[in-house]
């Protein structure tokens, strides 16, 4: 008989402590999975929510780590990759390449390293909350350590 496959707060807790971040997640008793009911939720600015956004570019994953008080300008993020069309992906393929829902999509735990960007405005909070993988549990970390364990490119993206 196979081994039970781990759910995805499981897989992220997994992968946060095996990149070497503390295991900071907080499960909730209600669901938060927009960044005004997680900042509601944790009594902290919507602005030091990451939003983990994926988005479709050219068929592949591209993994937006955005605050939770903006909007990503996919026409800035193209200019600056010197890409084409960046488009919000399905939920289906959300799922497909994180194995988590939107909602409560993380930014670490997928099956497969996806190319990460950071909105450069997060750095302003000295600890941020993310999704944990559903949409009842978060995690704290610093900005810096968020960088260090998606290898994430910083820029501007709203």
């Amino acid at each position: 008989m196979a081994a039970p496959v781990p759910g995805p707060v499981a897989r992220v807790r997994q992968a946060l402590t095996s990149l070497g971040a503390a295991d900071t997640i907080t499960v909730f008793d209600a669901k938060v999975p927009t960044a005004a009911a997680a900042a509601a939720a944790l009594g902290c600015d919507v602005a030091a929510i990451t939003n983990s956004l994926v988005f479709d570019l050219d068929g592949a994953p591209l993994l937006i780590l955005a605050s939770g008080a903006s909007r990503v300008d996919v026409g800035k993020v193209a200019a600056q990759l010197g890409t084409g069309k960046i488009r919000r992906a399905s939920p289906e393929f959300v799922l497909a390449y994180t194995g988590q829902e939107v909602g409560g999509v993380a930014p670490v735990g997928h099956p497969e390293k996806l190319h990460t960007l950071l909105d450069e405005s997060l750095a302003a909070h000295p600890v941020l909350w993310a999704g944990a993988g559903d949409h009842n549990s978060m995690f704290s970390i610093s900005y810096a350590e968020l960088r260090r364990i998606t290898a994430a490119v910083e820029m501007p993206v709203r």
